[in-house]
Order: C-alpha cells, then structure tokens, then sequence
C-alpha cells in the first residue's frame, strides 16, 4: 500500500508592500511522503512571493508536466512556473518554452551552488528564468514554523521577507543567481 500524501492547512496572511498586495489565503497543502518539512515551506514562501488571485499549488513533485506552483490566464496559458529545488535543466529549459516566467526557487547550500555551477551556462541561454537561491539557514528556520495547521503573516517590504506564525518570525535572505531579461 502506497504511503499516502500529509495534508497541512495553513492561513497566510501577505502584506507585500513592494507590490501592494494585502491578502488572506486558506492553503491546503499536500506534503509528499519524500518531501521534507523544508522543502513544503520554501513551496509556501514562493507562493507569498508570488501570491495573485490565480496563483496555485501544481503537481510539481510527481509530474514533470506540472509545476510546484503556477498562475495560468483565463485560457489557460501559463504565465508563470514556478519549481522548487534544483530541477533537471531539461526540465526547466521545458518549462521557459510553455510559460511566459520561470522562477527556481534553490536551497540546500554548497548542493545548490554546485547544482547553478554546473548548469549556469544552459541556464543562461533561458531569457524568462529567474533563480533565486535561499540559504540554508533561512530555510531550516522555516521548516521549524511546519505545523499540520499554521497561522503565518508573511511581510515584505524593500527586499526583505518575514515570515512568522506569532511565536517565531525567520527573515528570510534571497541571493539572485539569475535574472529573467526585461521585456519577456
């Protein structure tokens, strides 16, 4: 019998002041039996960075096809993809072909800088992919905020991220590897 997926609930609240967007999301989320506490947490913060009304949790983790979070248009088009970790290139060269922005969010420490070392200069062909990469002591502060049910407030304000549940709040530090070119 196959191990099933944790379901987790989580009540976000967003004040994005670089973006001006102020908002309550009831989350469920689906943690996979081999995904990590940190990893489900870094998929939650991506989706507060990125937080719009069509904004959604895919089926990254078990379908090449999908992407861990993803906003589609009224037709269907995807506009933005969004992976977490350290996707294969291929994939993430796929990935830029279907959606107008790609966003990688990458963790893991010297793992993920050696993982941009040796795909930087495939990825650097990809003009509407973004890299961004977390350190790990930003994402392991935040998986201790995971909780089968979670009360978080996500800030951001001139380039910094907070996110806490009340008790504990983890500033969480982006270091840009790669940008998207302007214009796509």
């Amino acid at each position: 019998m196959a191990i099933k997926a944790t379901v987790f609930k989580a009540n976000l609240q967003i004040a994005d002041m670089e973006r001006h967007y102020y908002q309550d999301h009831s989350l469920t989320l689906a943690q996979h039996p081999s995904e990590t506490d940190e990893r489900m947490m870094v998929r939650l913060l991506a989706f507060a960075l990125h937080a719009h009304e069509y904004l959604e949790f895919g089926q990254g983790m078990t379908n090449d096809d999908d992407a861990d979070i993803w906003r589609k248009d009224l037709t269907g088009a995807i506009e933005l993809w969004i992976d977490v970790g350290m996707p294969d290139e291929k994939l993430i060269r796929k990935a830029c072909g279907r959606a107008d922005q790609v966003v990688v969010y990458c963790y893991g420490g010297r793992v993920a800088d050696m993982w941009f070392a040796q795909n930087s200069a495939q990825l650097e062909r990809q003009k509407n992919l973004t890299i961004i990469n977390l350190p790990p002591e930003s994402t392991q502060a935040l998986a201790e905020l995971a909780q089968r049910t979670m009360n978080l407030q996500c800030t951001i304000q001139d380039g910094q991220v907070w996110l806490g549940d009340g008790d504990a709040s983890v500033q969480v530090e982006r270091v840009v590897l790669k940008e998207a070119a302007s214009g796509k």
